[in-house]
């Protein structure tokens, strides 16, 4: 029995207790209501109480007088610590018979721990399943007080009830030196910790590696440890007028960050005690204020709860949930800075071992891992836009997607044969609903293994491939990272080729780990390993030959397994049973993936893990490739775009994915969308309405459900559907510029409104609506059965997309009709947005005209911008085979002006143009020195210019 097997009793018995206490005093009622009856009754001739009911008074209340006292001894008993609860760290170093070097150390005066305000009270007993009592929060020499509120359940979170006293020991500073980059230092402890294998002496290395980006490195002088292996740049000189300040703490250490321009306070990391133990790596700061985004991945709204939110970080398999670590790991966030400033700065921990990430009211966050360095970056900023530039600037700007990744996918698990796939992609070119690609789920393969197709029900897949190729559509299949182990021997190539090459993981032992997927027994490649990643590229290429697919879906990249650790368990070492064990589902590191001593190339899974999702997508993306990954880590927007995963289909889940999308653009991976249906028809149209604005769009459905795509619906509801996937595709001209912005730039594509205004403060919550880039607001309706939505404009001039209808806002609610079959649009004044005659491909509709949409300001002005390529080459930008045009209106005056030239710009004109917010109706129009013709309409905002062809360029 595992230590949790032999802990869940204890955490069940006190109900039955309670069942049986309410047993035996309902009998004792029953009893003493008996009794009292044959007392009362008038009997005649009168005659004394039965002794009878004199002995069943008396058994009652013995029978209640033991229930009392069994109940006060299990209460007690529960409170009592338990030998038995798993990941228990140690008691403190000082404590009986464990020879420790704080033996003397007394407990924190009452007094000390008095002032301490809830808000601020940092956890010392934050392990999970604990009943924390007096007696264990003193072993470890800190304060315990109840809170105000009553106390959490098991694994939820509150004030802690044991905390760190002031003057709790930590290291100091003993030395600093100056050098070319910043600033070196020595830390040194005397006192230890409750947690095993302190490192006494560290190391402090301040890097000012630009004016707007500080490095912090803390590590073990004495012995390497796990750093994470993605690239990062490396300075070669010290900013030389760094935008924030840096003060040293010697006693206790602390590191205090400052933006010069104004004094704020933005990294304080003296608020409480600095942990570094080899698996308990602690530290915590104060936040500037209570604005707090990204931390990823989670399902929660945008803007984070800082009232004592614990978000977990370990990749995992499950269904998004609230407050559980979900597919990905993303140790940043991005933090508004107090008073409605408008300025930002942006947090970066390096670290991919499993980590709680604890937000509480004071505001202060903890940072608390099982591993690896202290390796942080602070951005300054100083605007929200800025600051995720220079997050990317270390972890990598994202991928130029190909253009056909910006259609819309449709796919479904359960379609059960290639030729029931090739009818639903027939049907819709019958309807004329825009699809750029179809894809495949698990079930196109041969018993679920890799690099095969199923010879039966998918035998004509090839030749469904080739006809989607004709038409300018695309194909995307699943692959999952398991490969069956069980097959006989010369009978699959991938499994046999990857024993000879070596590329599985292992157990410490040598021998191949085994787990469990859909095929059955599988292994695990090592994506680690470069010779993997040449593996699974003949892999692609064997397959390729055989059906020439176009992107890849990778899945199950947790890595998950159906059993724990592997089907011959895991050894019982600090690497799978640390001191500490994050919040992570299922309380083991283990759970539901690999065990976490299987040795990998580079390090073992307990470093690794969180890192397969990335290490993946890096082996599949070869040119410009479409790969969309369910798990991701830092730099992951290089390779690969992200889905939010195995979605329910409630409305709930539709506004959640917003808060889904927008933090993943912020995290630099703009290719984000989450899996649109699998529901009844009004959630399909709405959401269908807001899939069309998610830069990935995919209606997905599960095996065993009623088809969803567009034609199965009703046609008022297959006509909304259609509508929207034509507004997106008329829309590709805009949607590319964005994406190309954040290619080179690191701008988001998907925006939440408060990095357009910052200094607006009711946006700082705003998730239900977005922006595409800085212009184009989209509205959506987010609840069922009504016709109209409530969407939030800030200060300035609004413009209706469609009728360019002018909204003039003071920074107001508003509340806009929303018929079935619509979706609110509005336009930021000062816009030129490019845009094209929708088709049912973009193969087809990138290469009709462009209609230019202008939204002038009040002066009259408006600019925007196009870039455009072939759509598929690789680093078009980097080798300069793009064009890049500039639009702006001033005075009446469209000009156009190409900043970057290429052929691919003779392929494009302007056939017409709208201006909305032109005031008066002009007598004359002209196009290239030559009259056109042009309407005007009544209420003065919209102006429609056409003219024959003519190229802008």
């Amino acid at each position: 029995m595992s230590r949790s097997d032999s802990h869940r009793p204890r955490l069940t018995f006190l109900p039955r207790l309670h069942q049986c206490f309410v047993l035996s005093c309902t009998l004792l009622f029953s009893i003493v209501s008996y009794c009292s009856q044959t007392v009362t009754r008038p009997l005649l001739p009168r005659r004394p109480s039965c002794s009878a009911t004199t002995a069943l008074i008396s058994l009652g209340s013995l029978l209640l007088l033991v229930c009392g006292l069994w109940l006060l001894v299990t209460i007690f008993w529960l409170q009592a610590p338990s030998n038995s609860v798993p990941h228990r760290a140690p008691p403190p170093r000082g404590s009986p018979g464990t020879g420790g070097g704080d033996g003397g150390r007394a407990l924190p005066e009452p007094q000390a721990c008095g002032v301490v305000p809830e808000a601020w009270r940092f956890d010392c007993y934050p392990e999970r399943g604990v009943v924390v009592t007096r007696e264990l929060c003193e072993a470890r020499n800190c304060c315990f007080i109840p809170a105000s509120s009553s106390p959490p359940a098991l694994g939820r979170n509150g004030v802690p009830w044991c905390f760190y006293p002031p003057g709790f020991p930590s290291y100091s500073l003993v030395s600093v030196n100056a050098t070319d980059l910043g600033q070196t230092g020595t830390l040194v402890k005397t006192v230890k910790t409750y947690y095993p294998k302190d490192i006494l002496t560290l190391q402090l290395g301040l890097l000012y590696e630009t004016d707007n980006r500080l490095r912090v490195r803390i590590t073990d002088p004495s012995e390497s440890r796990f750093e994470v292996p993605i690239a990062v740049p490396k300075a070669t000189e010290k900013a030389s007028s760094p935008a924030y300040s840096v003060e040293l703490s010697n006693e206790p250490f602390g590191i205090i960050v400052k933006r010069t321009s104004t004094g704020a306070v933005l990294l304080n990391t003296t608020v409480a005690p600095l942990f570094y133990c080899d698996q308990f790596l602690q530290l915590s700061s104060s936040l500037s204020s209570q604005y707090i985004y990204g931390l990823g991945e989670h399902r929660s709204s945008f803007l984070h709860d800082i009232h004592w939110n614990t978000l977990t970080m370990w990749a995992r398999d499950v269904a998004p949930t609230e407050l559980t670590n979900l597919y990905g790991v993303h140790p940043f966030y991005l933090a508004m800075d107090e008073g409605g400033t408008g300025t930002a700065h942006g947090f970066f921990l390096l670290n991919s071992n499993a980590m709680d990430v604890v937000l509480q009211p004071g505001p202060a966050i903890t940072w608390r891992t099982i591993g690896g360095i202290l390796d942080f970056y602070v951005f300054l900023g100083p605007d929200p836009t800025s600051v995720i530039g220079q997050y990317l600037e270390v972890v990598g700007y994202p991928a130029m997607p190909v253009y056909w990744a910006l259609g819309y996918h449709l796919c479904r698990w359960g379609y059960g044969s290639s030729n029931a796939t090739w009818d639903v992609v027939k049907n819709m070119r019958n309807y004329g609903i825009p699809q750029d690609v179809q894809w495949n789920d698990i079930d196109y393969m041969d018993r679920s293994l890799d690099f095969t197709f199923d010879p039966t029900a998918f035998s004509t897949l090839p030749d469904m491939v080739k006809d989607l190729h004709s038409h300018g559509q695309r194909y995307v299949m699943m692959l999952d990272p398991g490969i069956s182990s069980v097959q006989p021997e010369g009978g699959y190539w991938p499994y046999d080729e990857g024993l000879r090459r070596g590329v599985f993981i292992n157990h410490t032992d040598g021998s191949t780990l085994i787990g469990k997927v859909w095929p059955g027994l599988t292994a695990f490649p090592d994506f680690s390993d470069d010779v993997t990643h040449e593996w699974w590229y003949d892999n692609l290429k064997r397959f390729h030959d055989k059906v020439p697919f176009d992107g890849l879906w990778i899945d199950m990249n947790e890595p998950s397994s159906f059993v724990d650790g592997s089907t011959v368990g895991c050894p019982d070492t600090e690497l799978e049973n640390p001191p500490y064990t994050p919040g992570i589902l299922g309380g083991l590191l283990r759970a539901k993936t690999l065990c976490a001593s299987a040795v990998q190339k580079t390090s073992s899974h307990y470093n690794m893990h969180s890192l397969y999702g990335l290490l993946e997508a890096k082996a599949s993306a070869r040119k410009r490739a479409f790969v969309i990954s369910r798990s991701t880590f830092p730099s992951q927007g290089q390779y690969s775009g992200h889905w939010l995963g195995d979605n329910r289909s409630h409305w709930k889940d539709m506004y959640t994915s917003i808060a889904g999308m927008l933090t993943f653009n912020l995290l630099g991976v703009p290719l984000v969308g989450a899996d649109i249906c699998q529901t009844e028809e009004e959630l399909c149209v709405r959401w269908t309405q807001l899939g069309a604005f998610y830069p990935f769009t995919r209606n997905h459905n599960s095996i065993d459900q009623k088809p969803q795509d567009p034609p199965a619906f009703s046609p008022a509801a297959r006509s909304a559907m259609k509508q929207s996937l034509l507004l997106r595709s008329s829309l590709f001209p805009l949607l590319y510029t964005l994406f190309h912005r954040a290619h080179t730039h690191g701008h988001t594509v998907a925006r939440p409104l408060l990095f357009e205004f910052p200094k607006d403060v009711r946006t700082y919550g705003i998730d239900r609506q977005f922006l595409w880039g800085k212009s184009l607001m989209v509205t959506p309706v987010l609840d069922p059965g009504v016709d109209y939505v409530v969407g939030y404009f800030p200060q300035g001039l609004w413009y209706d997309y469609y009728t360019g209808d002018s909204i003039r806002s003071k920074g107001e609610e508003l509340r806009l009709k929303a018929p079935l079959e619509h979706i609110n649009l509005h336009l930021r004044e000062g816009a030129v947005i490019p845009t094209q005659r929708p088709n049912t491909t973009l193969f087809v509709s990138s290469g009709q005209p462009l209609h230019l949409v202008s939204s002038l300001s009040e002066d009259g002005s408006a600019g925007g911008e196009l870039f455009w390529d072939d759509g598929e080459s690789i680093d078009t930008f980097e080798t300069d085979q793009y064009a890049h045009v500039v639009f702006t209106v001033v005075k009446n005056t469209m000009t156009s002006e190409v900043l970057h030239d290429h052929v691919e710009a003779s392929y494009i004109t302007v056939e017409t143009a709208s201006f909305y917010g032109v005031k008066m109706e002009p007598t004359r129009v002209m196009v290239n020195s030559h009259d056109a013709a042009f309407t005007y309409r009544a209420n003065q905002v919209r102006l429609g210019v056409r003219s024959q062809r003519l190229s802008v360029f």
